[in-house]
């Protein structure tokens, strides 16, 4: 019996892990040049990116633009979207899509 509450007390515990993964990305400066053409771009070619992210206050194209703008390196110049689409940025999408739920 003493068993009986390990599944609620794990998914809970996979929630509010996931709620802090959310959380560890920077904020993106005002006016970014490169988040802005990100935001824009991938309204373009993809869908739902205006739908509520698990994260709070953000849609999952802000999300998902929010993490490709932390993951890259900080002297990456070029576009995030595009940036996604390649081999080397495939690892980088996955997860920025699962941060974003955005699959």
């Amino acid at each position: 019996m003493k068993f009986r509450f390990a599944l609620p007390l794990m998914l809970a515990s996979l929630f509010v892990s996931s709620a802090a993964f959310a959380a560890d990305y920077n904020p993106v400066p005002a006016g970014d040049a490169q988040y802005a053409a990100c935001l824009a771009y991938s309204a373009t070619i993809y869908q739902g990116g205006s739908a509520p992210s698990p994260v709070k206050g953000q849609t999952k194209a802000e999300a998902w633009c929010t993490c490709m703008w932390n993951e890259t390196p900080d002297d990456f110049k070029g576009s995030l979207a595009k940036f996604s689409e390649t081999a080397k940025g495939a690892a980088m999408n996955k997860m920025c899509e699962k941060h974003a739920n955005w699959e």
